[in-house]
């Protein structure tokens, strides 16, 4: 394991930073004395050439848009509006599932995507996996593609010159800083092998999969970083499918002969597997040991989250299985599992009924600080909402809050669950897109993607007022946020097949908010696991950064709370994975606030 990079010395200081959104984001490498919570404006960065540093631009200031009035709870109105904005940063990509009339099973899942400030100049960059040819593996198959983050000047492509153009049949993406030493890592989720990117602090990488021994050279879809057993090292979760040769596929075809898109029925269950993070730069196959091993003939994963929804400290992993039934494998605190997904009422509907789950949405969308899930589905058979009850486990309430009808037409994948406009309610995103555009003849094949907001007791459809992208069609799959352009609010990156990824800029008229950044010391550098609560007058809010989530994807590691009217300064309450709280008093809004996990 390397050293940390200079500047992490301060993660041994025992308060928090705050950086206000002006300029570039950098974060101040100084404390003061008394320990107090300085706000600092970062000095501008002057051009290093080609290599990392930047000059900051106007499109990273705070935005200056005016407040309106308080809005009551129970109002289906939103000031939610996204633009696409692919083509202004240069941005072109297209993944390319290699649909070459051989109805490749495999060529109906990929599209990855996840965000990643790989050389640390304060401006997130975007990595986008891409497919190509799953039957003729070839020297020119099309490679993943890395776009740096160059502010007012777009972004450009510099994955081979950075070593991170992997051309394996891309799926998904999970990112994080596995070895602690201040640089995100990445893992390539593929059909065959997978590919595991080593951060070398330069501005690239090293491919040190075989070195780390954390292949899973299967058809592996999601996956997830995060600390299962607590040792402040970042463990990994990978998410397989179905025992699928593309070599040499099952033929599937339809009832009047035609080739078709095999069923998930059709094909038994890949296992999933987990590997520990031994903290020597090398992992163990530990699925097994740990009992994360489930109903292995349900195992036919497609997303996964980790994090801690039972409310005990410790990570849990929730997996979303298609058409069988879900799991939730909750942590013992020691680093071995018990899956009770049916025990605790998330394994299926509230009906009972197994259903076709991809992408996975966590938030608190009833403000009673557990953590809820919202699952995506296959066409007439709607998402679903799980209310989180805490000991009284999960509870579907999709139905009763509107969420059922609306999106029973669509075949839906990547989703995230945010407050978009700040205004203290939940928001929902959900990409759609078939499979087969055999099964999507008479209906669609091509989906419009939906936005769902919360009004306090039902859930309304606000699409139409959110911004043209909504009334366009694609054959959406990972959804992934970040405030890419640094001004306080979540952005977002929906990756299709077929045409061109959007970027979505957010433009919404926007309330009091907080942006929390996090640097862990005893537990994993990445924070992944810790749960901020904010408090301000007699309200409580609570999120938590969590591993994974949506579909294939990898979101920015921050937390942005929406305050709505509320302008007072707040409390924050930091639950670091290693047990250690933080309480930091009198924290202004509308800033960004990099917190740093206190020593012992």
């Amino acid at each position: 394991m390397r050293f940390p990079h200079p500047d992490l010395i301060v993660a041994t200081m025992a308060m928090c930073l705050a950086v206000v959104l002006a300029g570039c984001g950098k974060r101040p490498t100084t404390t003061p004395d008394d320990g107090s919570l300085r706000t600092e404006r970062p000095q501008p960065r002057e051009s290093a050439g080609t290599r990392l540093a930047i000059k900051p631009s106007s499109r990273l200031a705070i935005k200056k848009v005016p407040t309106p009035a308080a809005k009551a709870l129970d109002s289906p109105d939103s000031n939610v509006i996204f633009h696409d904005v692919h083509r202004d940063l240069g941005i072109n990509f297209i993944y390319d599932r290699g649909d070459r009339g051989k109805l490749l099973m495999v060529e109906s899942t990929g599209g990855g995507g996840g965000w990643i400030d790989f050389d640390r100049d304060g401006l997130t960059d975007l990595l986008l996996v891409q497919g190509g040819f799953a039957d003729e593996p070839r020297a020119d198959n099309p490679a993943n593609q890395l776009w740096r983050n160059l502010g007012s000047a777009g972004f450009v492509q510099v994955a081979v010159a950075a070593g991170a153009d992997n051309r394996g049949y891309g799926q998904g993406v999970a990112i994080a800083d596995f070895d602690n030493d201040g640089f995100d890592d990445i893992y390539v989720s593929n059909v065959g092998s997978n590919g595991l990117y080593h951060n070398q602090g330069d501005g690239t990488f090293l491919e040190v999969t075989s070195q780390a021994d954390i292949d899973s050279p299967r058809w592996s879809t999601s996956a997830a970083w995060g600390d299962l057993d607590a040792d402040g090292n970042l463990d990994l979760f990978v998410c397989n499918y179905l025992i699928y040769d593309p070599f040499h596929p099952l033929p599937c075809p339809h009832d009047d002969g035609t080739p078709g898109v095999c069923h998930p029925e059709d094909l038994d269950a890949e296992n999933n597997v987990c590997f520990r993070n031994l903290g020597d730069g090398t992992f163990r196959d530990v699925t097994a040991a740990w009992n994360l091993t489930g109903r292995e003939q349900d195992s036919k994963s497609l997303g996964t989250a980790i994090m801690d929804l039972t409310g005990d400290g410790a990570a849990d992993v929730l997996v979303a299985n298609d058409t069988t039934s879900n799991f939730l494998f909750v942590n013992d605190g020691r680093g071995h599992f018990e899956e009770r997904g049916v025990e605790l009422g998330c394994a299926m509907s509230g009906e009972g009924a197994y259903q076709a789950s991809m992408g996975i949405a966590v938030g608190d969308y009833d403000r009673n600080l557990f953590y809820d899930v919202y699952m995506t589905h296959f066409t007439q058979d709607s998402n679903t909402l799980y209310a989180n009850l805490g000991a009284a486990g999960f509870h579907d309430t999709t139905r009763v809050v509107g969420l059922h009808q609306p999106t029973l037409p669509l075949l839906a994948f990547g989703t995230v669950m945010a407050d978009f406009d700040c205004n203290g309610t939940q928001e929902l995103f959900v990409t759609n897109g078939h499979v087969d555009a055999h099964l999507a003849a008479g209906g669609d094949y091509d989906m419009p993607p939906q936005l769902f907001t919360y009004a306090g007791d039902k859930w309304h459809d606000i699409s139409r007022q959110a911004g043209p992208f909504f009334a366009s069609r694609h054959v959406g799959r990972a959804v992934a946020t970040s405030d890419f352009d640094n001004d306080g609010d979540l952005d977002l990156a929906v990756v299709h097949q077929g045409t061109p990824t959007a970027i979505l800029e957010n433009e919404s008229v926007r309330k009091h908010w907080l942006k929390v950044s996090l640097v862990g010391t005893r537990s994993n550098r990445s924070a992944i696991g810790t749960t901020v609560r904010l408090l301000q007058g007699d309200t409580v809010q609570a999120q938590q950064l969590v591993g994974g989530s949506s579909y294939c994807a990898s979101h920015e590691p921050v937390l942005i709370f929406g305050l709505g009217d509320r302008a007072a300064a707040c409390t924050l309450e930091i639950v670091w994975p290693s047990g250690h709280i933080q309480r930091l008093p009198d924290v202004a809004v509308n800033q960004h606030v990099t917190c740093i996990e206190a020593g012992p």
